[in-house]
């Protein structure tokens, strides 16, 4: 899936304990400073505040996707996580986030 390693955006996935199993070729370069390919078997709570920790046991929990834009660094993104699923059974979390332009169309399509 060549089209994930080259996506212009981070994909981040765990497994259903919150260890990550997959970083694509951008997320390995944004968080090389945090250990980038090391960071691949890390427990994901171990990665984030106590404010993210919550929301990811939320997503584990709930299985509800958590989406939301944020501003970094002169950039806007939006993040999207969400539960991933196989057979309907809970497997973990996916992590997209996306730059995006800070003005943007929206079209309503019926």
């Amino acid at each position: 899936m060549e089209w994930i390693e080259k996506l212009d955006g981070n994909v981040i996935v765990s497994d259903a304990d919150g260890k990550i199993i997959y970083m694509n070729e951008r997320a390995l370069a944004a968080y090389e400073k945090d250990g980038g390919r090391d960071l691949i078997g890390r427990d994901l709570l171990e990665c984030h505040s106590e404010a993210s920790r919550k929301k990811i046991m939320e997503i584990m929990t709930s299985g509800k996707k958590n989406v939301y834009t944020i501003e970094k660094r002169g950039k806007k993104k939006i993040i999207y996580q969400s539960p991933w699923f196989a057979d309907g059974i809970f497997r973990g979390i996916t992590e997209l986030s996306l730059e995006i332009p800070f003005e943007m169309p929206h079209f309503i399509r019926e």
